[in-house]
């Protein structure tokens, strides 16, 4: 089974969001690029923003800062997002070949859906193939999400190929004790080296798994 990682796999999002979480770290007193909000945040849930402001400066976040957050992100997702390049060949490619597939992202229930309204890509995934950090005690780099959904589509952890663009998704994947293929076309390939293969193009993927 391949268990997709949602943001900068499926849909063109990291670039989006990092660029709205950074703008938004600084206008609450948090001074942040979006380079960093890319090093410190990607593929990481939201406890883990806050989590790392606490520990850096000692101070919390605003209590509706997931709520302000999300509002601005989800408003761009409706106007901008865009599948990634490749996604409706290799899920359609997947689906022909009865190669069963499902999605695992640090993102909400709601971000996922938003996004997949937007793009299209709600035509591949029902409820039953979709898992949250929401539906776990603890996001990535822990292996819950991904054992969560090997559990919940009855597949055992060997059988599992994960496919992530981040380094938390990599140490996830390979704590969950699943191959990892490590999707490098925005995040550089040093930085996930630790997955089992790399590739850079999303149509690459179903001959790679093969």
């Amino acid at each position: 089974m391949v268990i997709f990682d949602n943001d900068g796999v499926l849909v063109d999002s990291e670039p989006i969001s990092n660029k709205m979480l950074a703008a938004y770290l600084t206008e609450v007193g948090h001074p942040t690029s979006y380079e960093e909000s890319l090093r410190d945040y990607m593929g990481g849930a939201m406890h883990r923003v806050h989590d790392l402001v606490l520990e850096r400066t000692g101070q919390r976040l605003p209590d509706d800062f997931d709520e302000v957050f999300h509002e601005r992100v989800f408003a761009a997702f409706k106007r901008d997002l865009e599948p990634m390049a490749g996604a409706m060949d290799v899920l359609e490619k997947l689906t022909a070949e009865g190669v069963p597939f499902c999605l695992a992202s640090s993102g909400s229930h709601e971000r996922i859906r938003v996004g997949h309204r937007k793009t299209g890509l709600d035509k591949w995934f029902d409820d039953g193939r979709i898992f949250s950090s929401q539906d776990v005690g603890r996001g990535k780099p822990a292996p819950d999400l991904f054992l969560h959904a090997a559990e919940s589509m009855g597949v055992a952890p060997d059988k599992c190929v994960v496919v992530e663009d981040s380094p938390l998704g990599v140490q996830a994947a390979l704590a969950a004790g699943m191959d990892v293929c490590g999707f490098t076309a925005m995040t550089p390939a040093e930085r996930l080296r630790d997955a089992t293969r790399l590739f850079s193009e999303l149509r690459a993927l179903p001959d790679l798994l093969a």
